[in-house]
């Protein structure tokens, strides 16, 4: 079974020629561009969906603008027609992301896993990461919201990717 992992979405329509803009999970944003085919579900999708429902793009024309990535199928050629694509989630298959050396993790391979301080104490679960530039940060989701600085070696002290399990040197009252 082919594992997914959403890179980008749909976010809306950029002319009248049928470009859509797309909004990029990945870092740089423009690496969305590396990755063919994209893949895409949800929104008003149509055509013969794929394994778990995912539909490949195929001859698709990309261009970036400043900040924004534009996307245009060849069967889109109007802004109408381009509406449908809006909401659609954009995925790739695990096995076309580059290979990472050992202690580097994408930030999907460490959604929902359980959070806990040295001392023991579970902070909850990974529900995602904010990217703020000085380092990025977990937002760990149980008895309340909880922003953890992901840094290796002074707050992530160990992952144990087998249980799913990370050590932090926290104050779970911070």
């Amino acid at each position: 079974m082919t594992q997914w992992v959403e890179v980008g979405k749909v976010a809306g329509v950029h002319g009248v020629q049928g470009w859509v803009k797309i909004v990029s999970y990945t870092a740089p944003y423009t690496n969305i561009l590396d990755y063919a085919p994209w893949y895409v579900q949800g929104a008003g999708v149509t055509g013969q969906p794929g394994e778990q429902g995912w539909q490949p793009l195929h001859e698709l024309k990309t261009l970036v603008q400043g900040k924004t990535i534009l996307a245009q199928l060849a069967t889109t050629d109007s802004r109408e027609t381009a509406r449908r694509w809006v909401g659609a989630a954009i995925a790739v298959r695990r096995e076309q992301l580059p290979a990472l050396p050992d202690g580097e993790y994408y930030w999907t391979d460490l959604l929902g896993f359980q959070v806990v301080t040295v001392e023991g104490v579970s902070l909850g679960s990974i529900d995602h990461f904010i990217e703020t530039g000085a380092n990025d940060v977990m937002v760990v989701k149980g008895e309340h919201e909880v922003l953890v600085p992901y840094v290796k070696g002074d707050v992530v002290r160990d992952i144990d990717v087998q249980n799913r399990i990370i050590r932090v040197a926290w104050d779970p009252a911070f």
